[in-house]
């Protein structure tokens, strides 16, 4: 069973449990300056002074306490001069278990590095005014789209075996850049691959696999699926793909032909939809990681990656009712109308 924070949510966040090592440091406040001073070191000093940092029964954590005193510190998270994100995030649902919104480019799902307040997660609390909103599942800062959240820790456990069981269906929509060609007659079809992400590394990589693993033997029907708890050795991930259309971009990309489609993922590894459409040539517009991870630069407003998470359904585990939320978005490279 988890741990209760002994700090209550402030101002939309929680409070963020800290692991204190056994030696190398002789108090805590050294540790967290080892850790974390580079950042914001007047203000982690003054958080100590006034008693903004501590310990899991509660009590504070001085400048002066030693390290050995506490296993475990508790303290609020703050990003000095947060830049804030011009888009703003829309309320699609509401009732007393779910509230679904449309997050914009951008903008985190939940607060992490840079982005605390600007995070979906904290503007819904705040502007909600729900301490105990937690997200069902996230989406990149980059994409935008339908979100999840649930209102009521009651009912969140049944919401969240959904999301485990994959009995929860989604719908994306992509702009890509049209290959030479075109790309009618590839669609629809359906990409499996095996990948995977390695922490501390910004792109997914893809794995190679046998023939005998791939879930296929030529001119035999594939091998129907079986439950189990051995770890998958062909493809894990895999999507859907049809054509909504070509055209020439309304947005930035003005004049160039792009194809609009739409994606169905089966699976939900990281970066997946990316991965899939860079593997096929069709590449997401805006995209700085994939086909070519492009050197880090700031955030380009007038170009977000040409992702949109545009529909989420499933069926009520409390009513048994079907239940979809749909995106009021749209992605600003889709084809001209009638182009």
């Amino acid at each position: 069973m988890s741990q209760q924070p002994p700090l209550p949510v402030r101002d939309g966040v929680n409070a963020t449990r800290l692991t204190v090592p056994d030696s190398g440091w002789d108090t805590i406040l050294a540790y967290v300056l080892h850790r974390w001073g580079h950042v914001d070191p007047v203000g982690i000093v003054e958080r100590f002074r006034t008693g903004e940092v501590r310990a899991a029964d509660g009590t504070a954590v001085t400048e002066h306490t030693p390290l050995s005193a506490h296993d475990f510190v508790w303290y609020y998270r703050s990003v000095p001069q947060e830049a804030p994100i011009p888009f703003p995030i829309t309320v699609l649902h509401q009732d007393e278990h779910l509230v679904v919104a449309d997050k914009p480019h951008f903008l985190p799902t939940t607060p992490g590095g840079r982005f605390v307040q600007e995070s979906a997660l904290v503007r819904l609390r705040n502007q909600l005014g729900l301490d105990h909103l937690v997200p069902m599942h996230r989406l990149d800062r980059a994409t935008a789209g339908v979100v999840m959240f649930s209102t009521n820790p009651d009912t969140r456990g049944a919401y969240q075996v959904l999301f485990e069981r994959r009995q929860i269906w989604k719908v994306y929509e992509a702009v890509s850049a049209l290959p030479d060609g075109g790309a009618a007659g590839r669609f629809p079809l359906t990409y499996r691959n095996r990948m995977d992400k390695v922490k501390g590394v910004l792109t997914a990589r893809t794995l190679d696999y046998g023939p005998r693993d791939s879930g296929r033997c030529l001119g035999q029907a594939t091998r129907p699926g079986r439950k189990t708890n051995r770890p998958t050795v062909g493809a894990n991930a895999q999507t859907r793909i049809e054509l909504i259309g070509t055209g020439v971009s309304a947005g930035t990309w003005a004049g160039a032909g792009v194809a609009h489609v739409r994606l169905h993922p089966r699976t939900g590894r990281t970066h997946q939809l990316r991965v899939h459409l860079a593997a096929l040539g069709l590449g997401i517009l805006n995209d700085p990681f994939y086909p070519v991870l492009l050197d880090a630069a700031p955030d380009d407003y007038d170009r977000p990656l040409q992702l949109l998470a545009h529909t989420i359904g499933f069926t009520d585990p409390l009513t048994g009712a079907p239940r979809q939320f749909s995106s009021r978005l749209a992605l600003a490279e889709r084809p001209e109308p009638g182009a």
